[in-house]
């Protein structure tokens, strides 16, 4: 049984630095160039999210993130046939599967792996046998969870936005859909991933949830790097959440604690720059067949439309 680093590793997504560069359609700056920095100032992972209407991150971004990175590319896709097979032929260290509509901003909820269920128990056993991790981004609903046992991943990313969004009371309810949430995928035998408007003042509630594995962020960093550059900017949300307790499964509402610096050159204390917050297939066979094929707040992973 794998067992989860006692803070989580930080995933930095580095679709926005593509969008910069795509808003000219010039050739800097580089995704690549910028996700080898953020290795270097602490990152442990390096996620890409590939969308059909190739908006940021291009087809050949992946193939040299996947050939010069150091540590490990997670993939970021839809369910839509060409994508699949340009994943298949990719081979990943990791995928995460997820919804797409061309007339969203950004993603927009949790794949609703009840609804996608056929489709997903025959993509998800072919990602796994060309040596993929295989993650469901979800809502922090345990009809969704369940049936991402039943189709065979390895992990859930479970969608933090709605937490991230939220304020006061209605924020504390959503940290305990996620509590809920990972706990449940724990005992189905799921490892645990988080991501989705996280930044660097929310992050450490999310960083503290028992069993998470990973955390991805991207548009806060990538934000800060503008006015700090990247090494500061990964390398003080490396800090954070290297700085969480490593008994947070029962730290959960805790203070913070003291820093450590996880990262050879993660460095230096908080700029004082105003942080981006937006406003407003191994062991399948141990997980337990209890999904329901009822109604779900998941949305649709058909890719198509």
């Amino acid at each position: 049984m794998t067992i989860p680093p006692p803070m989580p590793n930080l995933h930095v997504n580095v679709d926005h630095v593509a969008t910069v560069r795509q808003a000219r359609r010039e050739l800097f700056p580089d995704p690549v160039q910028w996700a080898i920095a953020a290795e270097m100032a602490g990152a442990q992972g390096i996620t890409a999210h590939l969308r059909m209407d190739r908006r940021h991150i291009q087809d050949a971004d992946v193939k040299e993130l996947q050939k010069r990175i150091a540590t490990k590319l997670n993939f970021e896709m839809s369910l839509d046939p060409e994508i699949v097979a340009f994943a298949l032929r990719l081979r990943p260290h990791a995928v995460c599967l997820v919804p797409e509509g061309r007339k969203e901003v950004t993603t927009e909820g949790g794949l609703d792996v009840v609804r996608e269920r056929a489709r997903l128990a025959k993509v998800v056993p072919k990602l796994a046998r060309r040596g993929a991790e295989v993650s469901l981004f979800v809502d922090p609903d345990l009809e969704q969870i369940e049936a991402a046992a039943l189709v065979g991943a390895e992990f859930v990313e479970l969608h933090t936005g709605c937490y991230a969004n939220a304020t006061g009371k209605a924020r504390e309810k959503e940290l305990a859909r996620l509590v809920t949430a990972a706990e449940a995928a724990h005992e189905l035998g799921l490892r645990v991933n988080a991501g989705h408007g996280l930044d660097y003042d929310n992050v450490l509630a999310i960083a503290r949830l028992p069993h998470v594995e990973e955390l991805n962020i991207g548009f806060a960093i990538v934000a800060r790097s503008l006015f700090t550059g990247v090494e500061e900017a990964v390398g003080e949300m490396a800090r954070l959440v290297a700085s969480v307790d490593p008994r947070r499964a029962g730290a959960r509402g805790s203070s913070t604690p003291g820093a450590r610096t996880r990262g050879s050159r993660a460095r230096g204390a908080s700029t004082g720059i105003p942080s981006t917050r937006r406003s407003g297939a191994s062991g399948t066979s141990a997980r337990r067949s209890t999904a329901k094929g009822s109604r779900s707040s998941g949305r649709s992973g058909a890719s198509v439309r």
